[in-house]
């Protein structure tokens, strides 16, 4: 046995943070979810008191995992928890207009129920939107243990610190990355494979502005890749498929990336 390799990862093991299984903290955003939404769930309450009382709970569930969680320990949790539960009116608000851009997005979409029960933008919306205001509450590690289960889930993957306005459309949404200084306005479609991203990753640019900027009313077709911080795409602009950006364009502009496609009647060659 080579006991210089235990004894460091027993070193480690105590040094590690006490945070409680990333199972426990993504189980608690599930279920508030499935009461914000009953569509994703077969729990149904008998009045608004017992609704109520259930959302108390799960109030009460934060406040414990931030008790359980080392760097929160000299925290007000409770006051912290309340603070969350007191947002929850405005989350829910901003969700539903998230639901109605898909529905109203997605020519595929054929109701509010199909996309809440569903649609992976949605899950991966629905986790965002919870886990950044986590982070406006300055509670730690939380948020990015939710946004990276969301990722997990659908292959989406939005930093929790991104600024992102209301009315969101994500369309079938696999490898989108939306980074963490990303700030995106209202009434934004955003479809597969589109990255949102940095020019550099150098560390010393971990406290700056390095992802772009995304107004109102934008179309961003898939494979578009935009970068840097000092990118702004203005508004009602529509960015095509696979192109690569890293200046702003003015308002009302189409970016299209040009491909030279030939097909060829394999008849006459042959």
């Amino acid at each position: 046995m080579n006991e210089k390799f235990y004894r460091s990862i027993f070193e480690k093991q105590q040094q590690t943070e006490d945070v409680p299984p990333n199972e426990v903290i993504t189980d608690w955003a599930v279920q508030l979810i499935r009461l914000l939404y009953p569509e994703r769930s077969k729990q149904f309450f008998s009045s608004s008191l017992e609704l109520e009382a259930a959302f108390k709970k799960l109030e009460s569930g934060l406040a414990s995992i931030l008790d359980n969680t080392s760097s929160c320990k000299n925290s007000d949790n409770a006051k912290k928890a309340k603070k969350i539960f007191e947002g929850l009116p405005g989350i829910y608000q901003l969700l539903n207009t998230d639901i109605t851009a898909i529905v109203t997005g997605d020519p595929a979409a054929r109701s509010e129920f199909e996309v809440i029960r569903t649609y992976p933008g949605f899950f991966a919306i629905c986790f965002y939107r919870i886990a950044h205001s986590l982070l406006k509450q300055d509670i730690p590690f939380l948020p990015r243990t939710l946004t990276e289960y969301a990722h997990s889930q659908t292959g989406i993957d939005i930093h929790p610190a991104a600024e992102i306005g209301k009315y969101l459309c994500i369309d079938h949404g696999t490898g989108i990355v939306i980074g963490e200084t990303c700030k995106i306005g209202d009434h934004v479609k955003i479809y597969q494979g589109v990255t949102l991203g940095a020019l550099s990753v150098d560390k010393n640019m971990a406290f700056i502005k390095r992802h772009p900027t995304v107004e109102d009313h934008v179309i961003i077709y898939s494979g578009a890749t935009i970068l840097g911080g000092e990118t702004i795409i203005g508004e009602h602009s529509i960015i095509g498929g696979n192109v690569w950006l890293t200046k702003s364009v003015a308002p009302y502009s189409s970016v299209y990336h040009r491909a030279t496609i030939e097909v060829v009647d394999r008849k006459l060659i042959d």
